[in-house]
């Protein structure tokens, strides 16, 4: 095991709090239309259950191991409770910036959000009404005792409810149905709007609920269980029956996690912690309401306080005839969410119908709820095509839905593929090949992100549309890999030229890129390296990185999340520069330029820089060669570089540092938008 206590790397796990910390400071900031401040409360809330799903696990395993007296491991015991300070601090702010701000700004714009306060006389008989028609149907009490076999479902909401009856005191935990119904009811009083919380509505209740007893006291609460599956290569039969066993177990998990409303007596809580297996969870008192990433669907839409409204640009319009024939012409970019994701669905659509095209290769790792790409494929396949799809059933949260679909594009002839356990494929790759009298013509797209139009709606994303035959038939070599589900036994058991693959040659061709600048930096020749990702962990690639920092490479790093790199250490990092931004759209695109005594060599991919990407995943990241494509992408990180509103430099003690603005104000989102819609 690696040693847990380290000089030359930021903490994986308080790095990731830091990015949250980035945005909440979106909630803070005043600038920011007062809607969107509330969705990025939302953000903040739901980045913070995952968090306590899938890393809290990890950490109270590190706690319980340092407390360990046989171990000579040494390990950072500091750190839960580091990553408790850090979530607290937070926690605080978040309540404040609700509380002092929000709801006051609010108020202001006749938009009452009723926040632990009795209901208007405004608005009694409507949330009654609305009580006794629809929200009552969905209330389960459940009386507890020691015998009792109830297990609150995971992350879902909760009142314990203290009860005094005349024969004895009970307790009762009482669903809050906001899995059923809307979370926020609202109610317009004239030039008023009212919102209440789902919670209120049934507290405010009780009495309807018990009518032949007292409530004495009533505490909301939730319980957040580790999210991990426990699987295994050995497992048997197919695996994505097992993976629909594990699905049913997860909320069976380890807690994490106990959020409750202050004031439980200490006697109800032993009995809890005793019946739903807390002993190990994180104590928290909160506020009154909990799962407050349901402001994402907060039930106010005005205009005058939400994000101006960009039209999406579609790229493709000028084309009349087949996009394939097009694509065969030139390559051609897509910027998404900024340019319409239309192109990439016309680009399935197509290849559904097109009585030419005989062979369709893609794989799916995040697919949409309602996917119409996925529907394509389905009527591809009954169009006579052959049609081979990769799912990915282990993309986290994502499995049920990715399930679902599986079993009906496999319902209507298509070939599925699903990866092996113990190796994800996270590539974004499709490929068509069409017949033309003797010969076959080949198209396809290269993607940062999921084909998944839903999320193409705010996931910043680069989709190169291309007929280049060598990368093409690379991806053919690639799907005839993956249907034989093994893993990769070497790293050159393909050889990939034109391609970087993770767990064939990515890594390595990564190294040998910088390694080239390292050289010409030496030579005293031009140099420089810019990278943008998501997330940044992996050892090997940021130590070559220091080396190539301190041999003199001048060194931009923008990176969304998590960020183990430390940045301007002198002797060590002191020619890297890192910044993160957060906007309205999610940075998700990786880009990764290398200056080649500048000649710019451009690469886009799935890949981030983690061991997970890079050790345990097939990752497929692509050279760019079309010259005017090329010089797009630079320009766009250009002005991402020189963002000076939305970014922040992650300092040496990882702070987010905000950008000064000695120059002229420059939002990179909004620039980009402008540079696309105004582009020949």
């Amino acid at each position: 095991m690696e040693r847990l206590i380290e000089t030359s790397f930021f903490n994986r796990d308080l790095s990731w709090l830091k990015f949250n910390e980035r945005i909440l400071m979106e909630a803070e900031r005043s600038t920011v239309p007062l809607l969107e401040r509330i969705k990025f409360l939302a953000i903040f809330s739901s980045n913070l259950d995952e968090f306590y799903r899938v890393r809290m696990p990890v950490l109270l395993a590190l706690e319980k191991l340092s407390n360990k007296e046989d171990n000579d491991i040494r390990i950072d015991d500091h750190l839960l409770t580091a990553a408790n300070q850090l979530i607290s601090d937070q926690q605080q702010r978040y309540g404040k910036v609700l509380q002092s701000d929000l709801i006051p700004l609010l108020k202001e714009n006749q938009i009452n959000l009723i926040y632990g306060e009795p209901f208007p006389a405004d608005i009694q008989k409507s949330t009654t009404r609305y009580f006794l028609s629809q929200v009552m149907a969905f209330l389960q009490p459940v009386y507890v005792n020691a015998s009792s076999d109830f297990f609150p479902s995971n992350n879902e909401l909760y009142f314990l409810i203290s009860l005094k009856t005349k024969e004895d005191a009970e307790v009762v935990i009482l669903n809050i149905p906001s899995n059923q119904l809307p979370r926020f009811y609202k109610v317009e009083s004239g030039d008023q709007t009212f919102v209440v919380f789902l919670d209120d509505i049934v507290r405010f209740h009780l009495d309807r609920v018990f009518p032949q007893a007292e409530v004495t006291g009533c505490y909301s609460f939730k319980i957040t269980r580790d999210a991990e599956l426990d699987l295994n290569d050995e497992y048997p039969g197919n695996l994505s029956e097992q993976l629909e066993k594990q699905l049913m177990k997860r909320d069976l998990g380890l807690a994490t996690r106990f959020l409750h409303q202050p004031g439980i007596p200490a006697n109800v809580f032993e009995l809890l912690k005793k019946l739903f297996n807390l002993k190990k969870a994180n104590r928290i008192e909160g506020g009154r309401y909990h799962n407050l990433k349901d402001f994402m669907a907060f039930p106010v839409s005005l205009p005058k306080l939400s994000n101006q409204n960009w039209p999406k640009i579609c790229n493709t319009d000028w084309i009349d005839g087949s996009l394939t024939e097009a694509i065969y012409k030139n390559d051609i970019i897509i910027h998404t969410p900024y340019q319409s994701y239309d192109s990439v669905l016309r680009f399935f659509n197509e290849a559904a119908i097109d009585a030419e095209v005989r062979e369709i290769y893609v794989t799916l790792y995040r697919v949409a709820s309602d996917s119409k790409i996925v529907n394509a494929l389905i009527s591809a396949a009954k169009n006579g095509k052959k049609v081979t799809v990769l799912v990915e059933l282990k993309a986290r949260f994502d499995e049920a839905n990715n399930i679902k679909w599986a079993k009906k594009m496999k319902d209507a002839g298509v070939d599925i593929i699903y990866s092996v356990t113990a190796l994800k494929v996270h590539a974004k790759v499709a490929l068509v090949k069409r017949q033309i009298g003797n010969r076959m013509r080949y198209a396809g797209l290269f993607a940062t992100g999921n084909f998944n139009e839903s999320t193409a709606a705010f996931y910043t994303d680069h989709i190169l549309m291309t007929a280049n035959k060598e990368m093409l038939r690379e991806v053919e070599l690639l799907f005839i890999f993956l249907a034989k589900r093994v893993k990769p036994s070497s790293p050159d058991q393909i050889k990939f030229n034109h391609l970087l693959v993770a767990q064939f040659n990515l890594q390595q061709v990564f190294l040998n890129l910088i390694d080239r600048e390292i050289e010409h930096a030496r030579q005293g020749k031009p140099s420089g390296i810019t990278i943008k990702m998501n997330n940044l962990e992996e050892k090997v690639l940021i130590n070559k990185l220091y080396e190539a920092s301190s041999t003199g490479v001048k060194i931009d790093m923008i990176v969304r999340s998590i960020c183990r790199l430390i940045p301007g250490v002198a002797g060590m990092s002191e020619n890297i520069k890192v910044t993160r931004i957060v906007d309205r759209y999610l940075e998700h695109g990786r880009v990764f330029i290398f200056n080649n005594l500048g000649k710019n060599d451009v690469y886009l991919g799935s890949a981030d820089w983690m061991n997970r990407n890079i050790y345990r995943r097939i990752e497929v990241c692509f050279p760019v060669y079309n010259e005017q494509i090329k010089k797009e992408i630079m320009d766009i990180i250009e002005i991402q570089k020189q963002d000076n509103v939305q970014a922040v430099c992650i300092a040496e003690n990882m702070d987010n540092i905000p950008v000064q603005a000695d120059q002229k104000l420059v939002s990179s989102q909004y620039a980009i938008y402008e540079f696309l819609k105004n582009k020949p």
